[in-house]
């Protein structure tokens, strides 16, 4: 009795955007360790491919590096996890495990921009800068409103209205200690703490909501 194979299917191809989302996630951990110093031969064993299909979907290594620049910059992934936080957890929870996630995403923002311009990589000037002073507003605007939103189940409990707290808060978390202080920056906790209680532990007498 003889017996009938089935002929293997092929894996459906990779669009150019989704191969160039795949070489991007394997040289971003590379391009964090090595910066610009980071080789195409590096990055294509990392991607399982062969160094030429870096060069089908990216001109030069200069237009993969920028890719990777803006992947690390790409708001993305932090709204969704901010998304994803419960908001029948309490406040101060919600508020931590934010702070939390923004505080990620800006360390490896840093790492990745620390590395290419500490090994030399520059961006272009001109329509580019442009471009990306537009992402960083809506980039910013979105991040405001996802905390806004993690903010307004418990506005008839605060002193000022959600979009104003969500302020304070992204200022106290994107403000860095000053260097001379010794001050290694509050945890996420601490920051959130500070935020909802202040930093009295009794009323201070002639303070706003103290007894004379």
């Amino acid at each position: 009795m003889t017996e009938t194979t089935t002929p293997r299917r092929r894996a459906p191809a990779m669009s150019t955007e989704q191969r160039r989302e795949m070489i991007v996630a394997a040289a971003l951990p590379l391009v964090a360790e090595h910066g610009a110093a980071v080789t195409t031969s590096q990055i294509a064993r990392a991607a399982g491919i062969g160094e030429g299909t870096i060069f089908r979907v990216f001109a030069d290594k200069d237009e993969l590096l920028d890719a990777c620049l803006a992947e690390a910059m790409n708001p993305g992934h932090v709204l969704r996890e901010l998304a994803s936080i419960s908001l029948d957890e309490p406040l101060a929870d919600r508020l931590t495990q934010a702070a939390e996630a923004l505080r990620a995403h800006l360390g490896r923002m840093g790492t990745v921009i620390g590395a290419l311009h500490g090994t030399g990589h520059r961006r272009e000037r001109g329509s580019g800068d442009r471009r990306a002073t537009g992402g960083r507003e809506a980039s910013m605007k979105a991040t405001h409103e996802a905390i806004v939103e993690l903010i307004e189940p418990d506005r008839a409990a605060l002193r000022l209205e959600p979009g104003k707290v969500a302020s304070v808060f992204l200022g106290m978390l994107f403000t860095r200690p000053l260097p001379a202080s010794g001050d290694l920056g509050s945890s996420p906790g601490e920051l959130v703490d500070v935020l909802l209680h202040g930093t009295l532990g009794t009323p201070v007498s002639g303070t706003p909501g103290s007894p004379a």
